[in-house]
């Protein structure tokens, strides 16, 4: 018997955008923690087929499915996938985001000298694809009658804004208004959902600009409370407990995980 209280009971997990970064380092927590397995989505398949990889080389059980979350179609059948592969859904993580798979190339312009055609990129990742995921997963969660658990990860960008970001942090804030919404809906199925609101993380493909100019960057965690740069770890240990029976009291939160760049009540 295990005293693990993060411990996920063997919950299959989807894990979205978790072929590096954050999201690698999420489904590496959630595989080492009681989970029944974990489906590693990627716009990139052979990024996912590398996670999944390390799972099943630690002992764990992986499925590598790729898919862009910004399509209804692709998602449904990423979904449809992962249940054949691994079985129910249980835990769904809404990481996938960033500029999109494919960003227009005018994405640094200044928002009002662009249009749709440079922001749907943004849009579609970060805000029809948490879309597009929940209401692929949210008939099975509700079918199985089983505790599920819905999070989202949003950005600072969202909650504090953040100048050329504008769009980014748009998206992200109707993510994380999304999931309060879903939050009270899906409480009366055992069903929670939150979000995890992250600011600068060091990551393989932020790393080497983040460090390009190591005068700039002390002046930006210089307003940082924990004056370094978040780590992928920091964000997987939240995700981790939102996603275990420890949380089951929480719902329709949105928790920074920030080195307190800004302060939440």
């Amino acid at each position: 018997m295990s005293n693990d209280i993060l411990d996920l009971g063997g919950r299959v997990a989807l894990v979205t955008g978790a072929g590096q970064g954050v999201g690698r380092q999420i489904a590496l927590h959630l595989a080492s923690h009681g989970s029944g397995g974990v489906a590693v989505n990627d716009y990139v398949l052979e990024r996912a087929e590398a996670v999944a990889e390390e799972i099943r080389e630690a002992g764990g059980k992986a499925f590598a499915v790729q898919a862009d979350v910004s399509d209804i179609d692709s998602v449904r059948d990423m979904v449809a996938k992962t249940q054949a592969a691994l079985g129910p859904i249980g835990v769904l993580v809404n990481n996938a985001g960033n500029m999109g798979a494919n960003p227009h190339p005018d994405i640094r312009r200044p928002f009002w000298e662009t249009g749709p055609e440079v922001w749907n990129s943004t849009i579609g990742v970060n805000f029809y694809g948490v879309l597009n995921c929940v209401s692929a997963v949210v008939p099975g969660l509700i079918e199985r009658k089983a505790p599920g658990r819905i999070i989202t990860i949003i950005s600072d960008a969202g909650r504090y804004g953040d100048s050329g970001l504008e769009i980014y942090g748009g998206a992200k804030a109707g993510a994380a208004g999304f999931m309060r919404g879903v939050a009270r809906t899906l409480g009366r199925h055992q069903i929670t959902a939150n979000n995890i609101a992250i600011a600068a993380t060091e990551t393989p493909a932020t790393a080497e600009r983040m460090h390009a100019d190591p005068a700039r960057l002390k002046k930006i965690f210089s307003g940082y409370i924990v004056r370094r740069p978040g780590q992928p770890t920091d964000v997987a240990n939240m995700a981790l407990f939102l996603a275990s029976d420890a949380s089951s009291w929480i719902t329709g939160q949105t928790y920074p995980v920030n080195g307190g760049f800004t302060l939440a009540l």
